[in-house]
């Protein structure tokens, strides 16, 4: 597997710098990024743990993860035919919820019918092509994948209008008095695209940092 790799260049901070007098002013706060990509590997394994960890903290969701593991004999990943091998009540004996444990088998299911790209065939569609074909699994949202392009692939210019830490950020940015919809932050990003997985970076560290 390839190493873990920065994932903003100099270019991207300096159009972000460029854009915009506050962003500007972010971005000196912040300073250079630090956010590395842990390349993604198995798409699979990286839904299936996404599933997993939706709306639970990470303490949380790691002990359900590492308990579905275990129902399996060991600490990896189980694999696509050991899910669909399994009964409902032994997923759902770890501690996933129902609906998590239909997500994941629906997740296996697909990945045994081959309709789940590799990795390499993934690198070679667009970012709206991924989220496409990968919302079609159950539980698996637009954010998710957004999540999966930005911190797995590390793809350059994704834009997730529907997160809250985004919205909330971009409206302290702009000095709004309140939340942008989804269609006034799409608009606003336009002026950092194509860096716009940096702004949404550097948004999400400005949150991290408030004193």
């Amino acid at each position: 597997m390839p190493r873990a790799r920065l994932a903003f260049d100099s270019a991207a901070v300096d159009h972000l710098r460029r854009s915009h007098r506050r962003m500007r002013a972010l971005v000196d706060r912040i300073g250079p990024p630090t956010l590395r990509i842990e390349p993604l590997g198995d798409p699979y394994a990286a839904l299936l743990r996404s599933i997993v960890y939706q709306q639970l903290t990470g303490k949380a969701a790691a002990t359900i993860l590492g308990r579905v593991c275990a129902l399996f004999g060991g600490d990896q990943i189980p694999r696509p035919e050991q899910v669909l091998a399994a009964s409902t009540e032994l997923l759902r004996s770890a501690g996933l919820s129902g609906a998590k444990t239909l997500a994941v088998q629906d997740l296996a299911r697909r990945m045994a019918g081959g309709e789940i790209p590799s990795f390499r065939s993934l690198a070679r569609m667009d970012d709206e092509a991924i989220i496409e074909r990968l919302i079609a699994v159950r539980g698996v949202g637009r954010w998710s994948v957004e999540m999966l392009l930005i911190f797995r692939m590390g793809r350059p210019d994704v834009w997730p209008t529907g997160d809250y830490a985004v919205r909330k950020s971009y409206a302290v940015l702009h000095g709004l008095d309140e939340l942008p919809t989804p269609r006034v932050l799409h608009e606003g990003g336009e002026a950092w695209r194509p860096h716009r997985s940096a702004a949404a970076w550097y948004l999400w560290r400005a949150l991290d940092t408030e004193t």
